[in-house]
């Protein structure tokens, strides 16, 4: 919905709470489930982005839609942090607050997010090495893939680990070896 550091210091404390609720209930894993859950659902549904963001709606119609949605089928405390959202004005930040409670899970989990776009599909053997590699690379225990297919690479694969990129791609390669064309040159 939104970014940048003002959301993430908004968006933060209510992923905090959330947090220490689902752990204090020994429900972290499945909370977790259920964020990633919401967040495909607000990713895919522009309109409801619209209304759950629109000043125009009235909260009450805010709370009904997010009880219609999630009543039943999240966390009880998952409910009611989206509602108080809705009463303090901030459900705006909504998919922030997912996202950082995905990046607490991460943390407790020592999970490292690996963000993965490749030229073609990869298989299960390749999504595995490169699982594996990216944690003997990271030193984390577990590994988190987001794989992406983007056929402009040609060929090849780019990995990003936090700060870190990995350019194998043959886009990547190409460009590399015109720089040195140019600089020998």
């Amino acid at each position: 919905m939104k970014d940048g550091t003002a959301t993430s210091e908004i968006a933060l404390p209510y992923a905090k709470a959330l947090m220490d609720i689902a752990k204090n209930n020994g429900v972290v894993d499945p909370v977790g489930a259920e964020v990633a859950s919401l967040l495909e659902m607000l990713r895919s549904s522009e309109e409801l982005v619209q209304f759950l963001g629109s000043p125009l709606i009235d909260p009450e119609a805010k709370k009904g839609t997010l009880r219609q949605l999630a009543e039943g089928q999240v966390n009880p405390a998952v409910l009611t942090v989206l509602l108080l959202l809705v009463d303090r004005n901030r459900i705006m930040y909504l998919e922030s607050v997912l996202e950082q409670y995905q990046v607490l899970l991460r943390e407790l989990k020592q999970t490292v997010l690996a963000d993965v776009v490749s030229a073609v599909p990869l298989s299960e053997d390749q999504t595995a090495t490169i699982r594996d590699r990216v944690a003997a690379m990271s030193g984390a225990q577990n590994v988190e893939l987001s794989v992406q297919v983007d056929p402009s690479l040609l060929g090849g694969l780019i990995v990003k680990v936090g700060s870190q990129v990995i350019d194998a791609s043959l886009r990547g390669q190409l460009r590399r070896i015109g720089m040195q064309l140019a600089t020998a040159a």
